[in-house]
């Protein structure tokens, strides 16, 4: 169990709940997600996940959960009281800090009005919509369910219902795609006004449907000019980029994927969910949960709900944090290396001042962080110190 001492604050913790089925599977989706009945079992679910989470209090100890990602699958299948039911039952459990971000992530398909307005009276503060794009043909390609109107609706939908803070999901890089296309996507995304843009590029997730029978993507350069046109119109728009795919309006980073980025704690809990907790002893723990929706409804909450346990040998460390904190544009604090991984700068020194001296990274202020080469490559940083 965490144990907060004068020697070693516990990081913030944060909660994943996983939801997943979808209408129908994506063809570059690689997530958990499951096709969805007629009927969703969504009382038997959050009963589930909330014996999930009683479980996980006897490791993580009585610290207050910063933010709440419900995420999937297609959370906005379920109804809003059904959402409603899991969020209070989670404020029963465990306490949620006064300010806390609670984003719920829809897909246009599934939108109605009355539920995120009923989403919005349960204590969601934040959607993550996952539009992908507003071209009817990439849709389809994409294996997406909605289409561009749906999309449009989608969006409204969420301004009506309150949501000053919601964020789009946009690719690049799709089947066929040119500039045009791609930058006609980012203007539409802009003129919605929304708190963030995930901009990201399709990629080939093994063992996925387009791993197996790829579609024709753009190639190297043709991609590149995409990426470096659609992200020159972000800033230009006044989106900054925090991090490798997001993108927000100054006071709307996503605080739970901060969270992830600067090495935080997360509990996870739903289907295949994924968590991390340090340990009183600074010993890391990552926890996952059995993956098929059956099993989970079954043996949530007992010892058997668990599926795999790991601790995170202390020479990785400092590679797992790296990979995480290195994404964010201003990079890390020097002092926070040592609070997340309980070990001196040091162990990362010589490295470090040779990445400074070859112009990969910057040791500016305190901070660390990829100069505009290294952040180009940034693969080949993280192998430099692996």
């Amino acid at each position: 169990m965490i144990a907060v001492d004068d020697e070693r604050l516990a990081p913030p913790l944060g909660l994943y709940v996983h939801i997943p089925w979808c209408v129908r599977k994506c063809p570059y989706c690689d997530f958990n997600s499951h096709h969805a009945t007629d009927t969703l079992p969504e009382r038997r679910y959050v009963a589930a996940l909330l014996a999930d989470l009683e479980s996980e209090l006897a490791v993580c100890g009585p610290r207050p959960v910063q933010t709440v990602f419900i995420g999937g699958g297609t959370p906005s299948l379920f109804g809003a009281e059904a959402i409603a039911d899991l969020l209070e039952g989670i404020g029963r459990r465990i306490p949620l800090a006064q300010d806390a971000e609670i984003t719920l992530e829809a897909n246009p398909g599934t939108a109605e009005a009355g539920k995120f307005a009923g989403f919005r009276a349960a204590g969601v503060n934040r959607l993550s919509i996952g539009i992908q794009s507003f071209q009817d043909r990439q849709l389809a390609a994409l294996g997406r369910i909605h289409d561009r109107q749906e999309a449009l609706a989608a969006v409204e939908m969420a301004k009506t219902a309150g949501f000053v803070n919601f964020n789009l999901d946009l690719m690049f890089g799709l089947p066929g795609q040119g500039i045009e296309e791609a930058a006609a996507d980012v203007r539409t995304a802009i003129a919605l006004e929304p708190a963030q843009i995930s901009y990201y590029q399709l990629t080939l997730e093994p063992g996925t449907p387009f791993a197996k029978h790829p579609p024709a993507l753009p190639e190297d350069g043709l991609l590149w000019n995409i990426q470096q046109t659609g992200q020159a119109m972000l800033s230009e728009a006044g989106y900054r980029q925090y991090e490798v795919s997001a993108y927000a309006r100054a006071g709307f980073p996503c605080r739970h994927n901060l969270n992830y980025w600067e090495f935080g704690d997360y509990l996870g809990i739903g289907a295949g969910a994924h968590g991390k907790l340090t340990q009183a002893d600074g010993t890391i723990q990552r926890r996952w949960k059995q993956r098929h929706p059956a099993v989970y409804l079954e043996k949530a909450g007992s010892a058997q709900g668990v599926a795999g346990v790991e601790t995170v040998a202390a020479a990785q460390k400092p590679l797992e944090f790296l990979m995480n904190a290195l994404r964010l544009r201003e990079g890390f604090a020097e002092g926070l290396f040592s609070e997340r991984t309980g070990q001196p700068l040091a162990v990362l020194q010589p490295e470090l001042d040779r990445c400074c001296a070859d112009g990969l990274l910057l040791y500016e202020h305190g901070r660390i962080r990829c100069s505009e080469h290294g952040w180009q490559f940034l693969d080949s940083v993280l192998g430099r110190f692996l």
